[in-house]
């Protein structure tokens, strides 16, 4: 025994490694899949009709819905969930100048913060009206309109949320986000909107980062950016949004409310997109380097949707209840018809 606990303190990175690497290797499996079946499609059809990102997170959902994976897997695919895509974010800053970020304007700024004020009032609203607990109708709203699983994550700590409200939340944010990600290219021909339209409207209704990369990517590159941008000015909307309802748990629990961390309001690959962006706009990345960067990104990316669909079981939708279920439904409906209409009143082109 003693041997044993010489051997884990000698090496603190073995035992991390070894928990870690199950999830992983099947996280890569599902994405080497997923490039797989996209060069199949290509050389058959001579067309990309469904995108690698997309592939991988329909490979994974399958996996998880239709096979038991044991606990072993699970360290692994949060590991790929979480941080190989927030360094595939960072990444994907060196494409992006600074800009591009000018060219959104400071009508399209406001217009992304009156959108994320707009839907949890109204969100909020529906899971009220519904009938959802107080608690359990601000996880939901604050996931619907800002970034999904992280924005329940972040606030439920603040509002003290209890845990069976956490899980239906997230339950519905897992799904959810994976049929927008599937559903909003629809939209780019149905409605015949434009690469820049296009990229604001996934930016708006779509909830994870890394998950705007899937559903903009039909639009093409500009798509892309755009929604990249759009989305991370959402995200930062966490914030104030924490703030305020860390501010309103305080007054409500006579100050014993939970505290905001800075971790919340600026996260680190936040920060280091913004600074990938920075140095790619005062020339401190070699164009050289610009495209395996970009590609490096879209590697990562697809491993990450990877193991999101590894994390997602679709019938999870059963056991979130109907009421969560609906709220969540006609919530994604009033954000993406207020998201259409800012598009529409901006003119954006």
């Amino acid at each position: 025994m003693r041997i044993a606990v010489e051997t884990e303190q000698t090496h603190p990175w073995t035992g991390r490694f070894i928990s870690l690497a199950p999830g992983i290797l099947l996280s890569s499996i599902v994405a080497l899949a997923a490039f797989g079946l996209e060069a199949a499609e290509v050389r058959l059809t001579e067309h990309r009709f469904i995108e690698n990102l997309v592939l991988a997170i329909l490979i994974g959902t399958a996996i998880r819905s239709l096979v038991y994976l044991p606990a072993a897997f699970n360290a692994g695919i949060r590991f790929c969930e979480k941080f190989v895509l927030e360094v595939a974010i960072v990444l994907l800053g060196a494409s992006i100048s600074v800009q591009a970020l000018k060219a959104a304007g400071p009508a399209l700024v406001l217009g992304i913060v009156f959108t994320v004020i707009a839907a949890i009032a109204i969100s909020y609203g529906i899971g009220r009206g519904l009938g959802l607990k107080h608690k359990l109708a601000t996880l939901v709203a604050c996931g619907n309109s800002i970034c999904g699983n992280s924005a329940i994550a972040a606030a439920a700590p603040v509002i003290d949320a209890e845990p069976e409200d956490i899980a239906s939340a997230i339950a519905f944010t897992a799904v959810l986000g994976v049929i927008m990600v599937l559903a909003l290219p629809l939209a780019l021909v149905g409605l015949g909107l434009t690469a820049p339209q296009y990229g604001v409207l996934s930016g708006l209704t779509v909830y994870a980062v890394p998950q705007v990369l899937a559903a903009a990517q039909p639009g093409g590159v500009i798509a892309v950016q755009t929604g990249t941008l759009v989305k991370l000015i959402r995200v930062m909307m966490l914030g104030p949004v924490l703030f305020a309802l860390g501010m309103t748990a305080r007054a409500a629990s006579s100050g014993t409310g939970a505290k905001v961390k800075l971790k919340h309001i600026a996260p680190w690959f936040i920060i280091g997109f913004a600074l990938m962006m920075a140095l790619r706009s005062a020339g401190a990345i070699p164009e050289g380097l610009v495209q395996p960067l970009a590609h490096t990104s879209n590697a990562l990316t697809v491993l990450a949707m990877a193991a999101l669909g590894l994390s997602v079981d679709i019938r999870s939708l059963g056991r979130a209840g109907g009421r969560v279920i609906a709220t969540a439904i006609l919530s994604i409906g009033v954000l993406t018809a207020i998201a259409l209409g800012l598009i529409f009143a901006l003119q954006i082109g």
